[in-house]
């Protein structure tokens, strides 16, 4: 039934939004929002401690920690949590431009290069299937980044109150 819409899709095979999902879902970086909470903040801390090797002497040239080890601890967690912001972005942006391809009803795409590109209407049961994908399975991840942008703000305004405190 579904096969009969897809096989007659002019659409190329990579720039199908299906199969652009697939291959984000299994991609190195984006499939760390597809695991379990455990295992997706695991992948997030290790991130956030690979960056602490450049923030550590950063915060350090500026706040020796003999002297001011607040101030260097604060400092150097606020750097390396940048690394993780910008990782964050780069997963959000990702999986968003997935859910905009498949929720659209209309998909554009590239012949041959960028100069002739054409559109494509869904038809209804392509449609439906596409978007319950993004009801069941990329918002939830969405969801999840949105969650986590929210916890490292609260982490800095945590952060900049105990900054005044010392």
């Amino acid at each position: 039934m579904m096969r009969s819409s897809v096989s007659n899709c002019p659409v190329p095979t990579d720039q199908q939004p299906l199969n652009e999902y697939e291959e984000l879902k299994t991609a190195w970086l984006f499939r760390d929002c597809t695991l379990n909470w455990r295992e997706y903040i695991t992948n997030i801390a290790w991130i956030w401690g690979y960056s602490w090797l450049v923030s550590g002497p950063v915060a350090a040239a500026s706040f020796p920690p003999q002297k001011y080890i607040a101030h260097f601890f604060l400092c150097g967690t606020a750097g390396a949590s940048l690394s993780v912001i910008f990782v964050l972005v780069r997963m959000y942006l990702g999986w968003r431009y997935i859910r905009d391809r498949l929720y659209s009803k209309t998909v554009f795409y590239e012949e041959s290069g960028w100069y002739d590109g054409q559109t494509w209407v869904k038809p209804q049961e392509v449609l439906t299937r596409d978007r319950l994908i993004v009801t069941y399975e990329i918002k939830p991840i969405l969801q999840r980044l949105q969650f986590t942008f929210a916890g490292l703000a609260g982490m800095y305004l945590i952060g900049t109150i105990v900054w005044h405190l010392f």
